[in-house]
């Protein structure tokens, strides 16, 4: 199978967009450029992209796809096709399921659905202990035989330092991250959005900025005793940015990402008390946001992951106290990140796809994230020009529970190939 791109573009490491074809054939890719001789060669498919931006595949190393056991909310073949239409082919799924992938037997359960009905590259996390409770390790040598990349029990915390030293212990001996949701239960007090002027004016419970940035600074020093690669999944306060930062001068081997929704957003964009304002962490204040814009520019925080979390839209249909956590953002991320910060001139494109490409793939080793020769044809072509809604009508989800909903934006997918086959074509 040959099938040649033209007339696309590509984004060199000085921000330079530079006219490009890509010839792919077999699912790999044999060249890139415009000096590759096609005389004679019979595609068997070619597509003009018109002058659109073609990436490597997106790679995020947190979404929830929700089955088993929330098959409501999403399932694997939904999840994957939401990544897919937003411009990604590696995605890796969250073991909050039910039941919890935490015995080889289950896990492998989960493998045998991705294998069945996933669209994109899906990589399963494992836990870090039995049931996400903060007492009993699971069998991590058994689960990465059994194709564990790395363990978490991302939605809570693990509570217990002891647990959580012994878990590091544990992983670094399998050459595993251990990547953590860093929530101290002890300081959550009933909170539901961030604790500040907003959460006042509307009368809601608020959660302290040390929920998270005092577990990171304790898992920290526990990672530097172990010598684990620990990651702590979506920071979000200027605390943690600054924590995450003295422990990279200090050679401690840790790493972060940030989402889209703590870039872009902060409680001052909240207009009101609706479930779909409500995530885990919450949005902070002005000065954490900019401090997670900093921490990107100058290397703290490593990649961009969107945390893609659904949820049925009766739950979060309701006042912020009894809706779940959690937003979409698989279908959203290049859009939001290219209108908010590459038209903006805050970021450049070039740093954007670094992190949401290259920078995830490296940090846990994965072979994606790249367009090299030889390589697999994991791409993403998106049409950088024309302004357009998020539509939730549009969305691959089930479910659309996020507030940017109606927000125009530019950066639309046009088309996702997973080893060079359609994951997703606009219009189809």
């Amino acid at each position: 199978m040959k099938k040649l791109l033209k007339n696309g573009q590509i984004v060199d490491r000085q921000n330079e967009l530079i006219k490009s074809d890509v010839w792919i054939e077999e699912g790999k890719i044999k060249a890139i450029g415009l000096d590759f001789d096609t005389s004679g060669v019979a595609f068997d498919e070619i597509i003009d992209l018109a002058g659109a931006l073609i990436t490597p595949g997106l790679v995020d190393v947190h979404v929830h796809f929700r089955e088993p056991g929330f098959t409501y909310k999403e399932t694997i073949e939904t999840g994957s096709k939401a990544a897919a239409r937003g411009g990604y082919t590696t995605v890796c799924t969250m073991p909050n399921l039910d039941p919890v992938p935490d015995t080889v037997e289950r896990f492998a359960e989960v493998q045998e659905i991705i294998e069945r009905d996933a669209v994109v590259k899906v990589l399963q996390y494992a836990p870090i202990t039995e049931e996400l409770r903060s007492e009993v390790l699971v069998d991590m040598a058994g689960l990465t035989k059994a194709g564990a990349f790395a363990f978490t029990n991302d939605g809570v915390g693990v509570q217990t330092a002891g647990t959580m030293y012994l878990a590091m212990k544990e992983a670094a001996k399998y050459n595993r991250p251990i990547v953590a949701h860093t929530e101290d239960e002890s300081l959550l007090f009933g909170g539901c959005m961030h604790q500040g002027k907003v959460s006042e004016k509307l009368g809601l419970p608020g959660i302290m900025s040390a929920t998270e940035s005092s577990q990171i600074a304790r898992d920290i020093l526990l990672a530097e005793e172990t010598g684990v690669h620990y990651h702590v999944c979506h920071v979000s306060t200027k605390e943690s940015v600054r924590i995450i930062r003295d422990a990279k001068r200090a050679g401690v081997h840790v790493t972060c990402e940030v989402c889209p929704h703590h870039l872009i957003m902060s409680e001052e964009d909240i207009t009101h008390d609706h479930g779909n304002f409500k995530m885990n962490p919450p949005l902070r204040g002005t000065d954490d946001r900019q401090a997670l814009i900093d921490g990107l520019l100058d290397g703290t925080i490593d990649c961009i992951a969107t945390d893609h979390a659904p949820h049925g839209h009766d739950e979060k249909d309701q006042t912020m106290t009894k809706a779940p956590f959690g937003i979409v953002g698989s279908e959203t991320a290049f859009a939001l990140m290219y209108t908010e910060f590459v038209e903006k001139g805050i970021f450049t494109l070039a740093q954007v796809i670094d992190w949401m490409t290259v920078k995830p793939a490296e940090l846990f080793n994965l072979k994606a994230g790249r367009i090299t020769i030889g390589g697999p044809a994991d791409l993403a072509v998106f049409e950088l020009g024309t302004v357009y809604a998020i539509d939730d009508v549009d969305f691959e989800s089930k479910s659309s529970n996020t507030p940017f909903i109606g927000k125009e934006v530019k950066g639309q997918t046009l088309l996702t190939l997973v080893d060079g086959q359609v994951a997703w074509k606009q219009g189809e």
